[in-house]
């Protein structure tokens, strides 16, 4: 959800890139040196595993943090951005993560259902664009909260 965020507000708060060869054996990419255990990176130029993930000694999670990320192995050409998110720009997150949990089925479609007489009619419902985007899904109901961490492009 992390990267999805990021994307959305055009912000991956990168505060250093670090291009170079890499080689991912094992699932493990080695980032001791230019990363603090914990910290979110991206990754950019690798051929099976761009992403954002965050980095442990032990292991590299996915976006979320809450499963360990299965790396492809691979060698590659590529780039590693040193990430560092507010506290409270995770917090949201974590909340949109949750809201996409309850409510994220419903907000992305672009129909709202009306039970006619014991059978269900679709209907196209206000507001909601085709392809899921309109103004009901996280996007807009977590807009104002966001609107302060957007930039106006991506950076790299």
């Amino acid at each position: 959800m992390l990267e999805r965020v990021c994307n959305h507000v055009h912000n991956y708060f990168i505060r250093s890139a670090y291009p170079g060869e890499y080689e991912i054996t094992g699932g493990s990419l080695p980032l001791g040196e230019i990363l603090k255990e914990g910290q979110r990176f991206q990754l950019i130029g690798s051929d099976l595993n761009d992403g954002v993930y965050t980095w442990h000694a032990d292991g590299i999670k996915d976006d979320d943090d809450k499963e360990a990320a299965a790396l492809a192995d691979e060698a590659f050409a590529g780039t590693i951005l040193a990430m560092a998110p507010p506290k409270e720009f995770l917090a949201i997150v974590g909340e949109i993560a949750d809201w996409v949990d309850a409510y994220g089925a419903g907000a992305d479609s672009p129909y709202q259902s009306e039970n006619v007489i014991g059978v269900y009619s679709y209907t196209k419902a206000s507001g909601a664009a085709a392809d899921g985007s309109g103004g009901s899904g996280w996007e807009s109901a977590f807009a104002s909260r966001l609107n302060p961490y957007r930039t106006p492009g991506r950076l790299l």
